[in-house]
């Protein structure tokens, strides 16, 4: 049951008590399936594993659902014990409150693609094309169709998660430009600023804006001492301001059907 995005989401646990913990899953996993084969046609997800599986969101809820067959097999697993897994590697950005509707930025998975060979002064070598990042949006308390986000000018793609006036989506961008890339010829579309746009009234609400670097352009040159020093860095590329003033006309974009849930910043629909 457990597919690739949850096994990528179990990676490098930072503590003992997670490593413990994820060689336990498997374990049970193993002896499950072992008195019990699943024998269930399998699931086609089709291009869906690059768009809706990348996102915390849904992979949670399908992390749940394992622990809840894992339970119902006679193992006892709680839901609870692997939300450290899910902080650790879906860290939230930053949240905003406007008139009622709150805004969750939270990090997504974005696979890498490895590139071609290159020749390089000490031979050849194979560069990982680490430049697109992905995070996710999550918005409640919106009424009905009267509000649209956007980000950098642009509506996202909002689908429903089943609870009342929650919605839910994704963003993926160009972070930086490395010398060795795909599509070399698009640009970096960091910073990223989001408007909570009333159509009613044709003006953004709200908003806030995320930075992929430090915003004062800050280079660090050592890693993080510890988990806290991590998150005061991130905390810092997330403002809780800078949506776009004044009258703001959103033009309409088509969705790719291929990835519903996912504004891509390097694809122009027109």
């Amino acid at each position: 049951r457990l597919g690739l995005v949850e096994f990528r989401a179990f990676e490098m646990p930072p503590h003992p008590q997670m490593s413990l913990l994820q060689s336990l899953l498997l374990r049970a996993l193993v002896v499950h399936f072992w008195k019990k084969p699943y024998q269930a046609p399998l699931i086609s997800w089709g291009t869906a594993l690059h768009d809706r599986w990348m996102l915390p969101h849904f992979v949670t809820h399908d992390i749940a659902d394992v622990a809840r067959d894992l339970r119902a097999a006679g193992y006892a697993f709680d839901d609870a014990w692997f939300a450290p897994f899910v902080e650790f590697r879906f860290p939230r950005y930053g949240t905003v409150v406007y008139e009622g509707v709150q805004l969750e930025l939270r990090q997504a998975i974005e696979p890498w693609h490895v590139l071609g060979e290159e020749v390089s002064r000490a031979g050849t070598s194979r560069y990982v094309d680490s430049s697109v990042e992905r995070l996710q949006v999550r918005i409640s308390g919106m009424t009905g169709t009267r509000h649209v986000l956007a980000c950098n000018g642009r509506p996202v793609p909002l689908q429903a998660t089943g609870t009342h006036g929650e919605f839910v989506g994704a963003v993926r961008y160009r972070a930086w430009a490395p010398p060795s890339a795909l599509h070399p010829t698009i640009g970096v579309h960091s910073p990223l600023v989001f408007d909570l746009v009333d159509t009613w009234s044709e003006r953004a609400i709200g908003g806030c804006t995320f930075h992929v670097v430090h915003p004062g352009g800050r280079s660090y040159e050592t890693y993080p001492v510890n988990a806290n020093e991590a998150e005061a860095r991130r905390v810092a590329r997330f403002w809780n301001h800078g949506h776009t003033p004044g009258e703001l006309r959103l033009k309409p974009e088509r969705i790719n059907k291929h990835f519903p849930y996912t504004l891509d910043l390097r694809w122009n629909p027109a």
